[in-house]
């Protein structure tokens, strides 16, 4: 069973929670590792992130916390590194690197917020064609290891969050599976793992956690791995659902691991 969880926000973005609430939480839940990822500056895009001085704040807290309860649980300092963001090498213990946005002629629109956000995107940048949004998206999935020097691959389709019912796109349709295969070709050959990711389930946006299933059968059956995580914004989502996708996650055969 698996008693860890590395993607984990807190106040310093855009969490509920303070660091050492969450590590009180983990313990009482008996976790023997919690791994923190603020969310990376985003210049453009202020609001859910770390700013500048907030985030040597946050690694500074997150050191604190390490040495406090050494011997209880192991705690790690991470990230989670949008593409479109920097950050400075050796300051963490991993990354997480994961799509939000896309830049269309500089201007930067959310894959995740709002239907509305969404459909403007497909309209003004793509000209109503929600697949060759779909295209780039995944053209810069399939690049987010190399850009933002990743341990562990993102929600891997994101893109999937407000498309229930298939209201944007289809995603049995040929350039919709064509895209997402085209992207985990690619990041299969790095040898990271993947994300099965809860946050979504948790907050009630979807049933079934990124990577689809879909996409979960591809992944497995071209050797690739996984690591739980549960995006959690609150306390009371660690490592949500993990029992049942672990069991899932392995009856496809999957590898999983850990940091």
């Amino acid at each position: 069973m698996i008693l860890s969880d590395f993607h984990v926000h807190t106040t310093y973005c855009d969490g509920r929670d303070s660091p050492e609430d969450i590590v009180r939480e983990a313990l009482r839940l008996g976790m023997r590792r919690l791994g923190f990822s603020g969310h990376s500056y985003t210049p453009f895009d202020e609001e859910p992130c770390m700013s500048p001085e907030g985030t040597q704040d946050y690694i500074a807290e997150i050191h604190r916390l390490r040495d406090k309860y050494r011997g209880q649980i192991d705690i790690l300092c991470g990230t989670e590194c949008d593409y479109y963001s920097e950050i400075e090498a050796g300051k963490y213990d991993y990354v997480i690197g994961s799509v939000h946005y896309i830049n269309c002629g500089g201007v930067f629109r959310h894959v995740d917020n709002t239907p509305e956000m969404l459909q403007d995107a497909i309209n003004e940048a793509f000209g109503g064609d929600a697949y060759a949004l779909v295209e780039h998206y995944y053209s810069l999935v399939a690049d987010v290891v190399r850009k933002t020097n990743a341990d562990v691959i993102g929600h891997f389709d994101l893109i999937l969050k407000l498309n229930t019912d298939n209201r944007f796109f289809d995603e049995d349709n040929p350039r919709y599976i064509a895209a997402a295969e085209s992207a985990l070709d690619v990041l299969l050959k790095t040898g990271k793992p993947f994300e099965i990711n809860t946050g979504a389930v948790s907050k009630g946006y979807r049933d079934f956690p990124y990577p689809s299933l879909r996409n979960l059968k591809y992944i497995a059956a071209h050797g690739g791995s996984v690591i739980l995580s549960s995006d959690s914004h609150r306390k009371e989502t660690l490592m949500y659902d993990f029992v049942k996708y672990e069991s899932l996650a392995r009856s496809l055969g999957l590898k999983v691991c850990e940091l």
